[in-house]
């Protein structure tokens, strides 16, 4: 069970903030200097050098959108040139990619982040510019919408890579890109003309994903807890119904990948902060406010209370809460996780994730007047911030591309390098876990310096 610090502040974590800021800086000329881009955007580390992965190309949009946190953060507008040039010559075959349900990750942390610093004013206003980056989140988010399969019980979701019977858990945190082209009076226009509203495709998915992929303690199997989370979901497509619950990344359907934990910490909360935003006129056809955002806040809480009480005492989760091998360390949740072990390896781009998800939880909560709670889940994602600006987690070696070590991608498929002397991945990084790192950072950043908050979406 995580360790929460109650008199961490954001202040406190500034230095290393700005140790981290330094480093980054360095990683980013680097991989901008020297990574082979027409190979394919670069994934994971072996070896302390980013390498391609083919599966999907879910990672260009941490790559170039890393380098316009870091302007945001230090306003050095080389990176500014860097993330804004190569969204501009690269990223547009990702806005009519109908082949994923990576729209979020990629195309809200480049054109989405272009377009957020254009709200703030730390851009010069240019018309071309922000109509630009709004027809592209327009397209993303209608794009993404029409990956649509529908349910028995009248829902449906967007469904995932493997095909129209799988829903995911990480593709909550595409539903981003359905929020900002929403905001920007954008629709789907199906066949014969049909005119379908993304909000109302963002909260269809959202209620799935509560319903068949999170676990709340009532019963529904014989592994129902309160939190757990299953990777996928899968569906029978000749009537829609639910069929069982399965996993890609994890050990099990049955444990808790962390990183689809995280993924559903974070997308929910963030959600909650979006809806918040919106005037009830527009949520009223859906179920009206207070339904919505419960069903919402219900769902966030139980799954970080599952990531706080079964996560080692610094915040670092082993990657799958049933790894066969977790036995083997003992109580492991009672002392800090321990990257260099000899069975299981931790997942530190799961924490990442997870602990901007806590942040905005503890955020939304201050603003509904539940300040117990919001201290509980603020505090914790600081906690977590905290251990992953330490050495033993931040990357030092200048030869080392990746920022954040002991990140994992998919343990059952052996694909993380294990270093010689080691018996399991340790000590690489990877990009996802570098963007959210570098996201999580510059969240915490405006906090210690009372700038607008940092949200994905439009204010109005």
């Amino acid at each position: 069970m995580i360790d929460i610090n109650t008199s961490l502040s954001p202040i406190d974590l500034l230095p290393d903030i700005r140790r981290m800021w330094s480093i980054s800086a360095q990683k980013i000329r680097d991989l901008e200097n020297s990574y082979p881009i027409e190979r394919g955007s670069p994934v994971y580390t072996i070896s302390g050098r980013y390498t391609a992965r083919g599966w999907t190309e879910w990672t260009e949009g941490f790559v170039h959108g890393s380098a316009l946190l870091q302007f945001d953060a230090e306003d050095d507008t080389e990176f500014l040139e860097i993330g804004r040039q190569n969204t501009l010559e690269r990223m547009a075959v990702h806005l009519t990619h109908f082949g994923v349900h990576d729209h979020g990750f990629n195309n809200l942390s480049t054109y989405g982040n272009l377009l957020r610093l254009l709200e703030e004013e730390r851009l010069p206003e240019e018309s071309w510019q922000r109509h630009f980056y709004q027809l592209a989140l327009k397209c993303s988010g209608a794009v993404q919408a029409r990956r649509w399969t529908a349910l028995s019980d009248g829902g449906g979701f967007i469904y995932s890579f493997n095909g129209p019977h799988s829903l995911f858990v990480d593709t909550i945190r595409s539903l981003r890109v359905l929020a900002v082209a929403h905001q920007l009076d954008h629709r789907l226009i199906d066949e014969q003309d049909r005119s379908i509203s993304l909000l109302d495709r963002l909260l269809q998915h959202a209620r799935s994903t509560s319903r068949w992929n999170v676990f709340y303690g009532n019963g529904r199997d014989a592994y129902d807890q309160r939190g757990r989370v299953a990777h996928e979901s899968i569906f029978n497509l000749n009537n829609g119904s639910f069929r069982c619950v399965n996993t890609q990344q994890g050990y099990s359907p049955f444990s808790t990948w962390t990183r689809g934990l995280a993924w559903v910490l974070c997308g929910f909360a963030e959600q909650l902060e979006f809806l918040a935003a919106l005037p009830d006129s527009e949520l009223e056809p859906y179920g009206g406010r207070e339904e919505i955002e419960s069903h919402f806040l219900n769902t966030a809480q139980a799954v970080a209370d599952f990531y706080i009480e079964q996560t080692p005492t610094d915040g670092i989760p082993y990657w799958d809460t049933g790894a066969p091998n977790l036995h083997r360390l003992g109580d492991h949740l009672a002392r800090p996780a321990e990257p260099d072990n000899d069975w299981e390896p931790v997942d530190s781009s799961a924490a990442a994730i997870a602990a901007q998800g806590l942040l905005r939880l503890g955020h939304y909560l201050v603003q509904r007047h539940q300040q117990e709670p919001a201290a509980r889940y603020r505090q914790a994602g600081l906690t977590v911030l905290h251990t992953l600006l330490q050495d033993s987690y931040l990357s030092l070696d200048p030869e080392h591309q990746g920022l954040l070590l002991h990140a994992l991608y998919h343990r059952p498929n052996g694909w993380d390098a294990i270093p010689e002397g080691s018996r399991v991945p340790n000590g690489e990084s990877c990009m996802w876990g570098d963007y959210h790192l570098r996201e999580l950072a510059l969240m915490v950043q405006r906090m210690a310096e009372d700038k607008p908050y940092l949200k994905f979406f439009l204010s109005g």
